[in-house]
């Protein structure tokens, strides 16, 4: 198979429905929209630390096959901290940044990434890509290459290949054809059921009213509105106005049709919280929150009971609700494992990160363990 790779420094110079031949739309993440409004609306340049530098392999002129990369001068928005690994190169005198990163900007979700044509052969694809990103690589002066939140059969197979494996763990919510809530909720142990009944009572005695709204039911005022509590909740929390631009939610996730919906959420008439989700073929991806007042459990009801109930409505299979948060335990979010892989230039510097991973996953690994024992589901008899 002779396949010709090429790096682009911006997906403009990729027509999109070349683009999203080779991608498909049922992973959002990775539609040509998506990724190209990161960077025209300024999230994801070479100012932000996140300049594109997509890889393209070719068949004559034709694309076939793609895979998300970027050029990275820091390790911010990934959700798989390397602080430590990049402190350890400057203390053997070595340069950690720039690298290349694998990944959707700010957006820990499990997905594809190297995407080819159905005729390509996967292993052909990946030999070619692999062998494109240490030449380049190397050409460049470029510490390392991070693959983040790939898919498991991905991973395992780049850990064959030699390039290490990390794990993490991460709490979703599996739809076991449940009719309606009240029979997800009639899986769980008595106290559990009865505490997180009280907690959406709580909604209701606050006189808190919440609509989700899909595609076309989100206004531009909607939009304009989101964007405000995401600022106002980042600074809050981090001191800075979050990594998303204004532009990104009124231009670009409001061009994505049905794969957007907002939950907004209103007291006295006026609009005071809303969680944004992304709907993919068969997963629901909660994404991003932000309020301008506190309320008791309304962050659980916007971001987590609301996306169940719309993930049963619709008869979606899985619902991701992003990273972190040993508090969705109790809330029926099973813990499962996340993956990332990371090539290493230097020879002495990747032995130490192989090291590393094999040290790190059985802590991993028993963490998974323990947090399946907190389950709040009955137990078999």
């Amino acid at each position: 198979m002779d396949l010709n790779a090429e790096f682009i420094t911006s997906l403009q110079q990729v027509p999109a429905q070349q683009w999203d031949a080779v991608c498909g739309s049922g992973y959002p993440f990775l539609r040509h929209q998506f990724l190209l409004g990161l960077e025209t609306s300024g999230c994801t340049t070479a100012d932000s630390g996140w300049q594109p530098c997509h890889l393209i392999l070719r068949q004559g002129q034709r694309v076939v096959a793609v895979l998300p990369l970027y050029l990275k001068s820091h390790s911010y928005g990934e959700y798989v901290f390397d602080w430590s690994w990049a402190s350890a190169w400057q203390q053997q005198g070595l340069e950690y940044y720039p690298k290349l990163v694998s990944a959707i900007p700010f957006t820990p979700a499990t997905g594809p990434r190297l995407c080819h044509l159905a005729e390509l052969d996967s292993a052909s694809v990946w030999s070619a890509a692999l062998s494109a990103l240490e030449q380049f690589a190397r050409q460049k002066a470029i510490s390392s290459w991070h693959l983040l939140f790939p898919e498991p059969e991905v991973s395992a197979m780049l850990l064959e290949k030699g390039i290490p494996q990390r794990r993490a763990v991460q709490f979703h919510w599996f739809n076991d054809n449940y009719s309606s809530f009240d029979d997800f909720l009639a899986t769980f142990n008595s106290r559990k059921r009865k505490s997180l009944k009280r907690e959406r009572r709580r909604i209701q005695e606050q006189e808190l009213r919440l609509e989700t709204r899909v595609g076309q039911q989100i206004s531009d005022a909607d939009w304009a509105m989101f964007h405000r509590f995401y600022q106002f909740t980042y600074a809050k929390r981090s001191g800075h106005g979050g990594y998303l631009t204004r532009e990104f939610f009124t231009e670009v996730a409001a061009g994505m049709g049905d794969q957007v919906v907002m939950v907004v959420a209103s007291h006295e008439g006026e609009s005071v919280a809303a969680a944004l989700y992304f709907r993919g073929e068969d997963t629901l991806y909660g994404r991003y929150w932000g309020c301008t007042r506190e309320f008791d459990a309304l962050h659980f009801e916007a971001c987590y009971y609301r996306g169940i109930e719309f993930c049963i409505e619709q008869g979606i299979a899985r619902f991701d609700p992003g990273a972190q948060g040993e508090h969705k335990i109790q809330r029926g979010f099973r813990p499962l494992e996340t993956f990332s892989n990371h090539w290493i230039a230097d020879s002495r510097l990747a032995a130490a990160v192989a090291d590393f991973t094999r040290r790190e996953q059985p802590h991993t690994q028993a963490y998974l363990r323990e947090a399946s024992t907190l389950l709040p589901f009955k137990v078999p008899g």
